[in-house]
């Protein structure tokens, strides 16, 4: 009779060391997860302002103009454009 519940203390106290072996190892596997998925969140919110600030910075820029309207004050002012733009015109 000893060695039945021998046995059975054997087993209860190998299915309670798995048990916590398992746990551990599940909260590291969902912990893991966890983080990487907070970091990809991280990585697209980074990447969301950056094409939002590029889209800005585009849109600024083209408002200004190409240079090509005869404003020779703007750095963008290109000399050939402006005269083949006349050129087409016609007088």
């Amino acid at each position: 009779m000893a060695s039945t519940g021998t046995g059975v203390n054997v087993l209860r106290w190998g299915a309670l060391v798995f048990g916590i072996f398992y746990g551990f190892s599940h909260q590291s596997t969902l912990r893991s997860q966890d983080q990487k998925r907070a970091a990809q969140h991280q990585w697209d919110r980074k990447e969301k302002l950056i094409q939002e600030a590029k889209a800005a910075y585009a849109q600024k820029n083209a408002s200004r103009g190409s240079g090509d309207d005869g404003d020779s004050s703007d750095p963008k002012f290109d000399l050939g454009k402006y005269i083949e733009k006349m050129e087409q015109k016609g007088p």
